[in-house]
């Protein structure tokens, strides 16, 4: 009678994958973190473009630009405070005069994208002026409106 020897894996053996694993994880999960960030700034892209676009369909009726007042007023704009996905919260600030305005989009807290430090604030204005800057306050306009 013949035995049968099952092979089992051991202790090293075990202990490399666990670091193999370990260096794979440790790579993918910041760069997954970065792309996620990255592909989340295109909401408050599209929201200002939105904004914007409905401030010149309000300029054609009223020759003069919304308020931040009228941003969300069903006759005034008619668009949410927030992003369509919920991570930007949206303000508008119109000139004196209403002949100007510039939206801002900045990250709610605690809704995933306030970790985004490349692209911290973006804005668009009358003129269709794009712009963003770092959680420093420095210039990233094309960087970010890609």
């Amino acid at each position: 009678m013949t035995m049968r020897r099952t092979r089992a894996f051991t202790l090293v053996e075990v202990l490399t994958a666990l670091v193999v694993i370990g260096v794979l994880a440790a790579i993918a999960i910041p760069t997954w973190r970065t792309h996620l960030l990255r592909v989340r700034r295109a909401d408050a892209r599209d929201s200002l473009v939105a904004l914007q676009a409905a401030q010149d369909r309000y300029f054609g009726r009223h020759a003069r630009y919304a308020s931040g007042a009228q941003l969300s007023a069903p006759d005034g704009l008619g668009l949410a405070a927030t992003s369509k996905q919920g991570l930007y919260s949206i303000v508008l600030d119109t000139s004196a005069d209403e002949l100007a305005y510039t939206a801002t989009a900045r990250p709610i807290a605690r809704a995933g994208q306030d970790a985004d430090d490349r692209c911290a604030v973006f804005s668009i204005d009358h003129v269709g002026q794009m712009r963003a800057v770092d959680s420093a306050g420095a210039d990233r306009s094309q960087d970010c409106w890609k």
